[in-house]
């Protein structure tokens, strides 16, 4: 079994780009400007975002981190999309979700200008992934196509089976996995929470990508002898035994399936880390983009 280890994988990408930024630098040109608005103080959005403005900082980036109050309006948040939209300093910016309730995410994240769209939401940028044309691929797929290629998993004519639909991690890496080139080329089935016979799916599949935010779903009894194992589900578990009072636990139940995967991510430290990473490079490609617009 070989652990397909996001953290190292995600360090290599930030070094890669460092060294990008550096010569940028060197060659007196505008380094990469990533920009974050976060609405409110939720836990886990205030730590995500944290870390991607650290990781700026890190390898060079410019970053700018907007934090609004939670009583901001529909109205005065996309006031503030439109500004970074006009603002040729910043070349690529997210909007963290989730938004307080009071908001309409669809109609922000429709506001954002494409080009600057480094999450990849903005239908436009879903709709190029879809056709296989350039553009801002949403970063946990990106970050989980990335893994396969550097650890080499034979994708080519596989079946794989993704479990989870949203539209951030599950149909786009269905669409992803089912493309030509490397890392793809699979026969892709999507199952989600409807779907009547998970188990007997499973057991055919070579790679199984599980985004379905259930702890521990995925059982060793629900899969075959050397599959591939991409877990991005991340839940905090109460358990009052630890000294935190919980424990981080993936959809997969890692110590019994991994004893039958020839390649698995671990949780946390897989597919985690490279989500940040590519959107790092995200940014970059923006950078790139608006360099040669000019």
């Amino acid at each position: 079994m070989i652990l397909l280890d996001g953290k190292k994988v995600s360090n290599e990408i930030k070094d890669e780009i460092t060294i990008e930024v550096a010569n940028m630098k060197e060659r007196g040109e505008k380094v990469p400007h990533l920009a974050a608005v976060l609405v409110g103080n939720d836990g886990a959005s205030l730590t995500y975002v944290g870390s991607k403005v650290r990781s700026c900082k890190k390898i060079g980036f410019e970053s700018t981190l907007i934090h609004l109050p939670s009583e901001t309006t529909e109205e005065e948040l996309l006031k503030k999309v439109h500004e970074l939209n006009a603002d040729a300093d910043i070349d690529g910016y997210i909007v963290q979700l989730p938004l307080p309730k009071h908001i309409d995410e669809e109609k922000v994240l429709m506001a954002v200008d494409p080009d600057k769209d480094v999450d990849g939401f903005h239908p436009a940028n879903f709709g190029k992934m879809a056709l296989d044309m350039e553009t801002f691929i949403s970063a946990t797929p990106f970050g989980i196509m990335e893994l396969l290629k550097r650890y080499k998993v034979d994708t080519q004519g596989k079946h794989a089976v993704v479990i989870g639909r949203s539209h951030i991690v599950g149909r786009p890496i269905s669409i992803l996995l089912s493309q030509k080139g490397e890392a793809a080329n699979c026969t892709v089935t999507l199952a989600h929470s409807r779907t009547k016979n998970i188990k007997e799916l499973t057991l055919q599949a070579d790679i199984i990508v599980s985004a379905l935010g259930v702890p521990e779903f995925l059982k060793a009894d629900m899969v075959k002898e050397g599959a591939v194992i991409i877990d991005v589900g991340i839940t905090r578990v109460s358990d009052e035994t630890k000294a935190k009072g919980y424990y981080i636990t993936g959809d997969v139940d890692f110590e019994s399936v991994s004893k039958k995967a020839s390649f698995i991510t671990p949780v946390p430290g897989g597919v985690g880390p490279m989500t940040i990473a590519m959107l790092l490079k995200n940014t970059l490609l923006a950078r790139e983009r608006n360099s040669n617009s000019k």
